[in-house]
């Protein structure tokens, strides 16, 4: 390796038909790459017999030119180890002037009709994040995840035949990996099913695109709760949906609302167990009215259960999933919220009616998941480290929630934060004459990130609101980002 160690300066370029000698070319063109940071300071050059050869000259002449390179303080010689690039360049990277433009920048490229329509249909998301913060979305605790069991794993799998780890994996989803959400599906979550029904995507968002795609027609109407998702809502945009906001009450999606304004509906999108981001629990009664409109309609349902596995009473709702006796609902689960974001892993629980339709598509033109990051997770899963996690997560998620049910007592009645009977966020209402937009600004600055509900509207509610992440946070910051709050309003 060592002998093969060194920066890539495949951009060095040797004309044998100029004036100028080619040592001089050479030792230009390596000061015009050190000077413009092409080459980190520290970073090591390669050997020059392995520069001499993939550049064409002889060795002399590359010699001759890292040893001008050396002189002139740009380059490092260390006996014994090798030329290295003198941190004394840290800071001082020269950037070339761009050239002057001698005529007007083209047009930019045209995009399809299909982009540039959802374009102007994409709802605004929030940048995802990588640190936690009060009160910021999208992020679990990852301050709990048990860093060193999931590196056990990682380097137990690291370690088997190659090819099992780093050639193509199976389209649909690692077999284990397929068995080991059946198996959860069934025990956990009350839904039967096989695991040749389970398809392995990238994420939750890769889903809803994969379903627009397969079952959906540009134009075709789809019932969507509003408020609702956003990053889902724009995979359907995407896919060319036409999105139909739906009411949503006090017992989820308003099955009624949805026929008066689309009875001949061709998807509706639903997060029954925990609706986001109202928090919600879809009742029995709507469950089984939303069943019917849907089998009347020749319809079908796509149930996003993003958090359903964190609930803080003894028996959760049963997912719609689990009471889908006519085949008509698309399970969506994601690890993002259960396990972290980064995995990029996630799955869709089909009909037996469309198995062939989405094996066919994922052996197609699916690029598919890292077989090893599948299989870290289904042993995750099949040592029961899994459920430890949801069990210990459940009470951290009740202990932070609390923590700022306590706490937002205070910011009544200029913010009214409701109990959330399941997941890691909370709303908090405001009045009708506050301006949310202000609030939310006004929070940032004092270094607290909310979403304000009108985010997640395809048409207007008529209700302000504030939505509060606790889950990634601990009960101190959250303490921490209500008093923050609770300045902003009475400031």
């Amino acid at each position: 390796m060592k002998t093969n160690a060194g920066a890539l300066l495949s951009s060095l370029r040797i004309d044998r038909g100029a004036d100028r000698k080619i040592s001089i070319q050479l030792y230009m063109g390596l000061k015009e790459i050190l000077l413009s940071g092409g080459v980190a300071p520290g970073d090591r050059l390669p050997a020059s017999r392995t520069l001499a050869k993939e550049i064409g000259v002889s060795r002399t002449t590359v010699i001759d030119a890292l040893e001008r390179l050396t002189a002139d303080g740009l380059l490092e010689a260390r006996v014994g180890d090798g030329t290295y690039v003198s941190r004394a360049l840290a800071g001082r990277r020269v950037v070339r002037p761009a050239a002057p433009p001698t005529a007007a920048p083209p047009a930019p490229p045209r995009l399809s009709h299909a982009a540039t329509h959802a374009q102007r249909l994409f709802a605004p998301r929030a940048w995802l994040p990588h640190r936690s913060q009060a009160f910021i979305t999208a992020l679990p605790a990852l301050d709990l995840f048990p860093m060193a069991h999931w590196a056990r794993l990682a380097a137990r799998h690291w370690r088997t035949g190659r090819e099992q780890v780093m050639g193509y994996g199976h389209p649909s989803g690692f077999q284990g990996l397929r068995e080991a959400i059946a198996t959860h599906l069934n025990a956990a979550r009350g839904i039967k099913c096989d695991p040749e029904q389970v398809f392995i995507v990238a994420g939750a968002q890769q889903a809803f695109f994969l379903i627009s795609t397969l079952l959906l027609n540009p134009g075709d109407p789809v019932w969507f709760e509003n408020p609702g998702a956003i990053g889902a809502r724009n995979a359907f945009v995407a896919g060319g949906a036409s999105i139909v906001p739906v009411e949503v009450d006090d017992e989820g999606l308003s099955v009624a609302d949805g026929l008066r304004k689309a009875p001949h509906f061709r998807l509706a999108f639903t997060t029954p167990s925990h609706q986001q981001p109202l928090g919600h629990v879809m009742s029995l009664t709507r469950r089984l009215a939303l069943l019917r409109a849907t089998e009347d309609a020749d319809a079908m349902i796509v149930e996003d259960d993003y958090d359903g596995e964190f609930y803080y009473g003894s028996q959760p709702q049963p997912p719609l999933k689990s009471i889908d006796t006519q085949e008509r609902v698309l399970y969506v689960g994601t690890f993002s919220k259960t396990l972290f974001p980064s995995l990029r892993l996630g799955f869709i629980l089909v009909p037996r009616g469309l198995v062939e339709a989405f094996a066919e598509a994922s052996a197609s033109w699916l690029s598919g998941v890292p077989t090893v990051t599948q299989a870290v997770v289904a042993d995750f899963m099949n040592e029961g480290l899994f459920s430890t996690h949801i069990r210990l997560m459940r009470r951290a998620y009740k202990a932070r929630h609390d923590a700022l049910i306590e706490a937002a007592a205070g910011l009544a009645p200029a913010i009214d934060v409701r109990p959330a009977s399941g997941g890691f966020h909370a709303v908090g209402f405001l009045a009708d004459d506050a301006d949310e937009d202000a609030i939310v600004a006004g929070a940032r600055a004092r270094g607290v990130i909310v979403a304000g509900l009108s985010r997640y509207c395809a048409a207007p509610i008529g209700r302000k609101g504030l939505v509060l992440v606790f889950g990634g946070v601990n009960p101190d910051e959250i303490r921490r980002g209500v008093l923050a709050l609770e300045a902003l309003s009475t400031g």
